[in-house]
């Protein structure tokens, strides 16, 4: 996978969980809104079932699912990201990657790679693979 590949899906990835998270928010204000659900004293014990509650379900659930793609698209931008910096020469970049990806701090070490990682390996590298092929 290509760094420009890796760069889009990553970006596409948060736009995915910025776009869920905004709808399942939105769903749950609509539904507030509506009181639309059954309170026993600040715990929800329950859905009325009007149709703007049904709506405000299936807005909520299209928000879940964009974000929980959006976190997909995500973890395969980072996988895609780690099979690059592993044909480096030095493997600093993929042990950053992967030791941050590992701590959970995933998206300051996709944006680091995005900004500043090289887009390839080096031509030595490239060279003394082509080299090792039999002809």
């Amino acid at each position: 996978m290509s760094k420009p590949t890796v760069t889009r899906l990553f970006i596409g990835a948060g736009l995915a969980m910025i776009a869920g998270a905004v709808l399942f928010v939105a769903a749950v204000a609509m539904a507030i809104a509506a009181n639309a659900f059954v309170m026993d004293g600040s715990d929800i014990v329950g859905l009325r079932g009007s149709p703007i509650a049904w709506v405000s379900v299936g807005v909520a659930v299209v928000g879940t699912l964009a974000f929980i793609g959006g976190l997909i698209a995500g973890l395969i931008a980072w996988i895609g990201a780690l099979l690059n910096t592993w044909q480096f020469e030095s493997k600093a970049w993929f042990v950053g990657l992967l030791l941050l990806g590992i701590f959970n701090l995933g998206f300051f070490a996709m944006v680091a790679y995005i900004l500043a990682a090289p887009s390839g390996p080096s031509p030595t590298t490239r060279r003394d693979a082509s080299a090792a092929l039999p002809a």
